[in-house]
């Protein structure tokens, strides 16, 4: 049996072809090599630990960062204070690790902060070291009591500011087009040109300017405010990328077309008459990534942070790290998606055998496992299963796959209860439709009790596993894990991945909803200062803050703060709040400037909704405010300009006499005439199959070869229920005599009448003003019954039955009851 056998009927007979040509070698499994990384514990031979949360720092911390390669190579004994990789006393390590951690919150320690910005970093991306880092302590205050097995975030106060004059991007590219684009085009295309030689992402170098301009937008490359700090300008002086001649000469040329292009661009000031609040950028936001998230038991996370290069990262803190490399070329076979995650266009993501057997031996160890995942698939026409996520050696060998295949969710496990390949599939209904292109929380769970389970954006699907659990020892560690594909790279898959966990214990379902509810994607909270406005110390609007995409953002769910929830709020007018960003108000997305309430609470939501504002200079340049009509005692009213009145519209051409039936009408009418339900088993079957095979609008225009195909085969549906009918084909057809040959059945004009005349009667009318000519039509169907009854001696008994059917849907399925 091969893996398609298990799958939906969709696409079978293809499937089952690919499988066959896919036997030979199925356990072989080519894996991309990643940088080796060193990170062997340094034997201990010191003081045992003095405490169980000196034990819990030494198993979590201590043993993965004192490694010569990480922070072993200088905070060791004698070396730079901290002294926390030391090795010769774990309560002096621990001591000195305490004075750089903050076990309440993992994240802002200075143990992370310092690797995230770039010191010591044993990995080629900082942001990957720091999250790294933030695991293990995670893990270590975890174990120690003082926090949960889970995320928290704590709010706290923004650094004040206030909102500053600004400029914006011009709406169209026609500036850069004269100033900057050639610059970018003459030096930088060799690269930055998705048909360059060795293309790389960001492509701001293509030959067209639009697409050129878009992309320096949408990456951040360009600080109209301050053009020497332009990324542009930055790689050219400071790390001497690509230089064409000398590197601070070029630099300058750089920032002075910049500049230049700036200069033409006219400042947006801040309206004097607004009701204000103070100013925040997304980067002085709260990360409120991942929050409350269940992560007692992780052996793999990727969160896709990095925004670039070829590799995800495996920041779970659970050493060995797997680590995956992309194949292909960024931007065109794979993209990092804004705001965390990656889209897999014709690539995989995989990683090594080698750190690959973690999951088969923390898996086997536990008995049990979930794997996790926030997936949007690119359309629901993939099929074979299409690899979403996989641990094999291939099409036919695999420790766990899941999949997808048009509407479904497959996984495939292998165990005692199915085989090498993982089949029997665990597949969702077809009926249901579960899998659709759009973002997803997907889940799969095995355990010895209930089997394997699948539940999306955080409910249990129902589907039962028929073939009960099994046991993993037949599990093979020398696969490989991977991502979009299968390792033999021809299982494509196409849709973007946010977050992927892998978890050796089978989640429950409180859990994965917790885990849904947390959501997904680089997000933040941004607390918009009111204080000054209202006179309350510590009052914001809180909005969660995510890029929606590459090109904006999504505010979420305002709400009324106080840090301090011993305020007392009373009655605080809030009306016509609206979005401001770089000096104006957005001018789309508006989602709350009819918002009026009543502040008294100190934790009050003011909206459920969320909006859509425009990215317009990159995350860490766009500054946010908020305004008000009125707040508090101060008011701004605004009035709206009166929208434009549309003009008449203009006269389109005239609308044809003649048309076609639509799918529910043709359905309708072939039902009257043959007198067959629309109920009939078959015929509904048919029906709900190829409705949207169908003609759905009357302009004949429109009308297409699969729109007739899809006609033919309904009339043959309802000429066949009619003719096999005893009853109604005695009442539609008298004088044929349904047991004669077809040799003899037609052999006299009166017999072909009586399977004529009937149809044309029933099927043309009489008395139309216009019709075909009967007689014409009449020739045709006598040629058709010519044909099909010439089989001489050799007709089936069943053959006379099979004729009428043929002359019955040559007429049913043709113009003269499509059109009208």
């Amino acid at each position: 049996m091969h893996e398609h056998s298990a799958m939906s009927k969709h696409g079978l007979t293809a499937a089952l072809l690919l499988a066959l040509l896919s036997l030979a070698g199925c356990d072989s499994v080519t894996t991309e090599s990643l940088p080796a990384s060193n990170t062997t514990v340094a034997a201990y031979l010191g003081p045992a630990p003095a405490t169980a949360d000196v034990q819990a720092f030494m198993t979590n911390v201590w043993e993965n960062v004192n490694p010569d390669n990480r922070c072993g190579a200088c905070h060791s004994a004698g070396g730079q204070s901290p002294q926390f990789a030391r090795r010769d006393d774990i309560n002096l390590a621990y001591s000195e690790a305490m004075k750089i951690v903050n076990l309440s919150d993992p994240g802002t320690s200075l143990m992370v902060t310092k690797v995230a910005g770039g010191h010591n970093c044993w990995l080629d991306s900082s942001s990957a070291c720091g999250a790294v880092l933030t695991a293990y302590l995670e893990a270590w205050s975890g174990t120690s009591g003082s926090a949960a097995a889970s995320r928290t975030i704590e709010l706290k106060a923004p650094a004040l500011k206030d909102a500053g004059a600004s400029k914006t991007w011009p709406a169209d590219a026609s500036a850069f087009a004269t100033i900057v684009h050639p610059l970018l085009t003459q030096h930088c295309a060799s690269c930055h040109d998705d048909s360059a030689a060795t293309p790389q992402a960001p492509f701001f170098a293509n030959s067209d300017a639009d697409s050129a301009y878009e992309a320096v937008k949408s990456s951040g490359k360009l600080d109209l405010d301050n053009p020497g700090n332009s990324r542009l300008v930055v790689r050219l002086r400071d790390e001497f990328h690509n230089c064409w001649s000398e590197c601070s000469a070029n630099a300058q040329a750089m920032e002075d077309a910049i500049a230049a292009f700036s200069n033409g661009i006219t400042v947006a000031e801040i309206d004097p008459d607004w009701v204000l609040s103070k100013a925040l950028r997304i980067t002085d936001g709260l990360v409120a990534s991942g929050g409350e998230r269940h992560e007692a038991n992780l052996v793999a996370l990727y969160e896709f942070k990095t925004g670039s290069g070829a590799t995800a990262y495996d920041t779970s803190g659970v050493e060995p790290a797997l680590n995956l490399r992309l194949s292909g070329v960024e931007g065109i076979d794979y993209k990092w998606v804004g705001g965390w995650g990656i889209e897999f266009i014709d690539s995989k993501a995989q990683g090594s055998t080698a750190a690959s057997r973690k999951l088969h031996d923390m898996v086997k160890a536990s008995g049990e496992y979930s794997i996790e995942a926030w997936v949007v698939p690119a359309n629901v026409t993939q099929e074979g299963p299409a690899r979403i996520i996989s641990y094999s050696a291939g099409l036919d060998a695999r420790n766990f796959t899941l999949g997808q295949t048009l509407y479904n969710y497959n996984f495939l496990q292998r165990s005692s209860t199915t085989d090498g390949n993982g089949e029997p599939a665990l597949s969702t209904n077809d009926d249901d439709e579960v899998l659709q292109a759009t973002q997803q929380h997907v889940v799969v769970t095995y355990d010895a009790v209930n089997g394997r389970r699948i539940y999306v954006n955080g409910e249990f699907t129902g589907d039962t596993d028929e073939q009960g659990p099994g046991s993993l020892a037949d599990w093979d560690d020398t696969f490989a894990f991977v991502l979009g594909n299968e390792v033999s790279g021809d299982r494509t898959w196409q849709g973007k991945l946010r977050l992927v966990a892998i978890h050796n214990r089978a989640l429950t379902a409180a859990q994965i909803k917790q885990n849904f509810e947390a959501g997904v994607g680089e997000k933040f909270y941004l607390l918009f200062s009111i204080t000054d406005i209202i006179g309350m110390a510590d009052a914001y609007v809180m909005f969660e803050v995510s890029r929606f995409d590459d090109y904006s953002y999504l505010f979420n769910r305002p709400t009324f703060v106080t840090l301090d929830p011993n305020t007392k709020v009373e009655d605080i007018p809030l009306a016509g709040l609206r979005i401001g960003i770089n000096g104006r108000e957005a001018n789309v997305g508006q989602a709350y400037r009819n918002l009026n309430v009543t502040l008294n609470s100190s934790q009050q939501v003011l909206s459920t909704l969320g909006t859509v504002i425009a990215l317009e200079k990159g995350p860490d340049s766009d500054e946010f405010f908020l305004t008000f009509e009125r707040l508090g005692d101060q008011s701004n009213v605004v009035t709206e300009a009166a929208p434009l009145q549309p003009g008449p519209p203009a006269d389109d051409a005239p609308a044809s006499d003649i048309g076609i039936r639509t799918f529910g009408e043709i359905n309708a009418s072939m039902a009257a005439i043959t007198g067959v339900s629309q109920t009939d088993s078959n015929v509904a079957a048919t029906f709900t199959t190829i409705q949207q095979q169908l003609p759905g609008a009357e302009n004949i225009e429109g009308f297409l070869s699969s729109h007739q195909v899809a006609v033919a085969q309904l009339a043959i549906e309802y000429c066949n229920a009619l003719v096999d009918d005893s009853s109604l084909r005695s009442g539609f057809f008298p004088g044929v005599d349904f047991g004669a040959s077809a040799a003899t059945a037609f052999d006299t004009t009166a017999e072909r009448d009586a399977v004529i005349d009937p149809l044309l009667t029933r099927v043309m009318g009489t008395g139309l003003s216009t019709q075909p000519d009967p007689a014409a039509v009449k020739t045709e169907l006598n040629a058709l019954i010519d044909t099909l009854a010439a089989c001489g001696g050799a007709c089936a008994a069943d053959r006379t039955a099979t004729v009428v059917k043929a002359a019955c849907a040559a007429l049913l399925g043709s113009a003269v009851l499509l059109v009208q």
